[in-house]
């Protein structure tokens, strides 16, 4: 039997991390339309497919931003998934900045089917080694409203440290949002 590459960038055991692309937007609408319970009010990822060829194509084209899907690895025949697994959910780094800083914002979100199961636990672990090793970035930075105690357990369960809080810091469904911002450095993860 020949062997077929992975299309992931890294991989842990139960899941793999590759970059959005135009062809997932059928899955991705999918899984956000069915876990829009499980992100309200938090979160609002693309749930048509008009939506998503925009939010994708700003995370593909632009240098400021990297965007990566978290697929499980053993694929569902019967799940309509692309050749990878099916998406569980989503970590995207934003306003990459070069130079001195070498820093990074992180989004990111689980659908419904994936929740509670560890996989973006593992998903968020492989983005930060893949930011700090062939992206080389210094520091990552979460933003997280003090509410959402999913997206905080997640932060300090990958290592990430609270470094304060941000008085109506994003405006986010209709009105300007407090937040916690976590952050990770490449050698806190480097030295333990």
């Amino acid at each position: 039997m020949p062997h077929t590459p992975s299309r992931h960038l890294a991989e842990g055991p139960r899941v793999g991390i590759r970059h959005f692309t135009h062809d997932d937007a059928a899955e991705f609408t999918a899984r956000a339309r069915e876990s829009k319970d499980l992100h309200h009010p938090w979160l609002f990822p693309p749930d048509s497919v008009q939506a998503y060829e925009a939010y994708a194509s700003r995370l593909i084209e632009d240098r400021t931003k990297a965007g990566f899907l978290v697929c499980e690895k053993d694929p569902d025949p019967a799940s309509g998934s692309a050749p990878g697994g099916s998406i569980a959910g989503f970590v995207n780094i934003n306003n990459i900045v070069e130079g001195g800083f070498l820093s990074g914002a992180l989004g990111y979100g689980v659908f419904a089917h994936a929740a509670g199961r560890g996989l973006m636990r593992e998903g968020l672990d492989l983005v930060v080694r893949y930011a700090f090793g062939p992206m080389r970035l210094h520091r990552l930075e979460i933003n997280v409203q003090p509410g959402n105690a999913a997206s905080i357990a997640l932060a300090r369960a990958c290592g990430f440290r609270l470094e304060g809080f941000s008085p109506r810091m994003l405006y986010i469904d209709g009105d300007w949002r407090d937040h916690q911002r976590w952050a990770l450095t490449a050698e806190s993860v480097t030295s333990g």
